[in-house]
């Protein structure tokens, strides 16, 4: 049987190469989004009868309602993502990012398989010194992370559910975003040339977008044997510094002038190493690394030239 998945935040940064995905692996798609920044991500699906889409709010029960009566999957990658966006409207950082998942829960059948996405931000600020498990506590220190982090409590709560705690994202994508460490930092490299760094040697885990395209999908094939857990989605190879991360990247463009500085800090306090063995035992592994991240950024900033801004 083929499942319909409804997919809501589909033109995003993540959404826009998901529905990619899970079109290519043979599922029916129907995407909600508002498209508050004038997204035209997905226009290269709409010739696939499988796809379709519908414009709204994701926190808007008589939109979300009948979308709901055909899924057999919901991905609600709805949200707003990172800490200074939600600290720009913290109301509607927490309508969207945990009382829209709320009424998601409410209005799903049991029947209906959530695969939720969280983030590995809720790790907080460890020492970077062990790896953080799916048994570590939970230390949010932004907005954005507690809202992730009490959203991913309830749809556990609410059954037939899995958690994706997704490492710090990288790559391409038809919605580019400059606010992620690796893009953020091969962006500098590429265009400018230099990047001053505060704290070093604060670590932070990363993976693939197209890896976390393709856990989702795993997630659903196994989910029989995933439902009810949180999994940890990263690559175990990239637990690096910034340091670390800046002088991969200058691998690759030899002239980016790095100044690490000792003078004032990085407001974000974020420092940990993230395991992510539970989801090797249930047989999805990342793949694609870190180099093969920063050659496609490279090509990708060649075509796109300089961005306004740093999160688009």
């Amino acid at each position: 049987m083929r499942l319909n998945i409804l997919v809501t935040g589909a033109a995003g940064y993540l959404g826009s190469i998901l529905c990619e995905h899970l079109l290519d692996s043979g599922y029916r798609v129907a995407a909600l989004d508002a498209l508050i920044y004038g997204e035209q991500n997905l226009n290269h699906l709409c010739a696939n009868p499988d796809f379709d889409f519908v414009r709204g709010d994701a926190r808007d029960e008589s939109i979300l309602r009948p979308l709901l009566k055909d899924a057999d999957v919901v991905i609600p990658l709805a949200a707003i993502v990172g800490a200074p966006a939600c600290d720009l409207d913290p109301y509607l950082a927490t309508s969207t990012n945990r009382d829209a998942i709320t009424m998601l829960c409410k209005l799903r059948g049991r029947g209906q398989l959530i695969v939720y996405p969280t983030t590995n931000s809720g790790y907080g600020t460890k020492t970077g010194d062990f790896f953080c498990t799916e048994e570590s506590s939970l230390d949010p220190i932004s907005l954005y992370g507690r809202t992730k982090v009490e959203a991913e409590e309830i749809v556990l709560s609410a059954g037939n559910s899995i958690t994706l705690r997704l490492a710090t994202v990288f790559g391409m994508s038809p919605r580019p975003r400059l606010d992620l460490l690796v893009n953020h930092f091969t962006y500098a490299a590429f265009f400018d040339g230099y990047l001053v760094i505060f704290e070093k040697d604060f670590k932070r885990n990363y993976v693939h977008i197209r890896d976390v395209a393709d856990c989702f999908i795993h997630s659903i094939k196994n989910s029989t044997g995933m439902i009810g857990s949180p999994y940890n989605v990263g690559l175990d190879s990239a637990n690096l510094s910034k340091e670390e991360l800046a002088l991969k990247i200058r691998e690759h463009i030899p002239k980016f002038y790095l100044h690490f500085s000792e003078v004032g800090s990085d407001p974000d306090k974020r420092n940990y190493v993230v395991s992510s063995q539970r989801l090797r035992e249930a047989g999805f592994e990342a793949k694609r690394s870190l180099d093969s991240g920063i050659c496609e950024l490279i090509k990708g900033f060649r075509l796109l030239g300089r961005m306004p801004g740093k999160n688009i």
